[in-house]
Parts: structure tokens; sequence; C-alpha cells
């Protein structure tokens, strides 16, 4: 089965499956390592992590189409892609799908901010008119190659325009071809045990820790009926952490030994990059 027909089988079972999100491809690897099964490439991962600047729309196509295409080398399971606002008009999403289509993703995620846009937990946001925004999902739509290749739409009007509104916009969205719906930044959990109840297509919420949404459980969350539980920078936050800890003993105590609750050891490290399968490469061309 194609990365693309898993992804959908595992969205349209609506149990609620955790997609980490990966900012690089070694990020990746290790989320594939630990038995995940599918991956979101994250955009403000990527705009943390490569840039060292906040989730406000300096990530550009060529940038997110780069870490996926390295990432689709490095993992096997399915990719679903944060493509912000498609970079432009109905005519730049177009461009987008096929950009990332080509490069390895399974599905983009599209959202309705005014350009540029922000993280979704920042205040701040606005969004764009319903009309443009639908005609950019019904673009995305006509421009993939593959009919398995999946269209996620976000919507940010939550936060601007209300509840009602946003479920009211993710309908349309769905009319227009979306595949999977995501409201973004529910604030209550309420709001979260509506949501499908009200939409027809399968759905993703999004646990930002720290972030305006309720977090809950995946099981409880698959058990509402959503498909996708996101985690998108877990791994990034967990990174971090880890780097300020291990760093702060190295600045202290002047040295680091091979403790593997303060750094991963050199071996796994090795296995991670699977070194152990270039040396085999490596002999067998020499």
């Amino acid at each position: 089965m194609s990365t693309r027909k898993q992804l959908k089988s595992l969205v349209e079972a609506r149990r609620g499956v955790i997609v980490p999100g990966a900012f690089n491809a070694l990020s990746a690897k290790v989320i594939e390592d630990l038995g995940y099964e599918a991956i979101y490439v994250t955009g403000a991962g990527v705009t943390n992590m490569w840039f060292g600047m906040p989730d406000q729309g300096f990530m550009g196509l060529h940038e997110i189409a780069e870490h996926t295409a390295r990432i689709r080398d490095a993992v096997s399971v399915p990719l679903i892609v944060d493509a912000d606002t498609g970079f432009g008009n109905a005519l730049n999403v177009r461009h987008t799908v096929r950009v990332l289509e080509r490069a390895g993703a399974d599905c983009i995620q599209l959202e309705d901010q005014v350009a540029p846009k922000r993280c979704g937990h920042f205040s701040g946001k606005e969004v764009i008119s319903t009309e443009e925004a639908v005609s950019k999902i019904k673009a995305a739509v006509d421009a993939r190659q593959d009919p398995d290749f999946l269209i996620m739409a976000r919507t940010d009007a939550c936060a601007t325009q209300g509840f009602e509104a946003a479920i009211e916009r993710a309908a349309k969205f769905a009319e227009a071809g979306a595949d999977i719906l995501f409201v973004e930044a529910v604030t209550t959990a309420e709001e979260i045990r509506a949501l499908p109840t009200r939409l027809g297509k399968p759905q993703l919420m999004n646990m930002v820790i720290g972030g305006r949404t309720p977090i809950f459980g995946a099981e409880e969350l698959g058990a509402l009926g959503y498909g996708i539980v996101l985690y998108a920078n877990a791994a990034l936050q967990g990174a971090v952490a880890g780097m300020q800890k291990a760093l702060t003993v190295l600045r202290e105590t002047r040295r680091i030994d091979e403790d593997p609750a303060l750094v991963t050891p050199f071996a796994e490290r090795q296995r991670l990059v699977g070194k152990p399968e270039w040396d085999a490469l490596e002999k067998r061309y020499a």
C-alpha cells in the first residue's frame, strides 16, 4: 500500500492517531523509529530550528519543499506537510501542490490566514474572505496529480470570528473538496467535543503544548471521532530542553560523560542515522 493510501486509511479510521511533527530528517527518523504511523513536517519547527525565528511567515515554499524531500528520503511513513497559506493566491497554491507532491508529501495543510501568517496560537491573526479561501482549496484539489494525495484545510477563524464562523468555513472547505478539516486554536473542552458532531469529514485536533487549546488524551480524542491528534512541536520542545540541559551541565562541570540520562550514547546516534547499513554498502562496493 502506498504511503498516501496508508494515510487515507489512518485518517478515515478516526481513532485519534498521534502524529508528531518533524523539523528535519533526523527528528523524522526518531519519530519513525519509535513506531509512530505518520509524521507532520512542521512549518513552525522548520522556521524555529532552521532560521532561529518565530512562526510568523518567514518560511517559503523552497524551504519546506527541501525539508520534505530530505525527510521523504529518510523515512517510509506517510508525511503531512505544512504549506502555510499556500504561499500566495490560488495560482500559487496550484504551484505549491505540484512542488510538494513531487517532493514526497502525502498530504498538504493549507490555512486561511492573511499573509504573512503566524502561529495559530499567537495573537494578531487575520483571515482572508471565505470566498478566497474556498477558491484556494479548489485550486489545490484540481492541482494534485495523484487522487490519493490529500488536502487538509485549516481555518483560523475561531480566534477572529468565533467558533460558529469557523465551523461554517470548515464546512465550505469540505464542499470545495478538502479531505481533512482542521479548526485551529479552539479554546474550550466543549468546542473540542462539538467539532466531530458538527462536521462530517475527518478532522485533525492540534495539541499545542502551552497553547490556547485544552490538552486532551489521544484516546479520548479518538473516541470523539478525530482522525489525527497533532503534536507538531513536541519533538522540537523536547530537543531544546535536552540541549539546554546537556549544555548547562557542560558549562557548570566543564565535562560531559556518556550518561544516557543526559545525552544519546554515541552508538545509538550512529544506529539512528543508519551507519551499519552504510558500512555494509561500503563493503559491497569496495
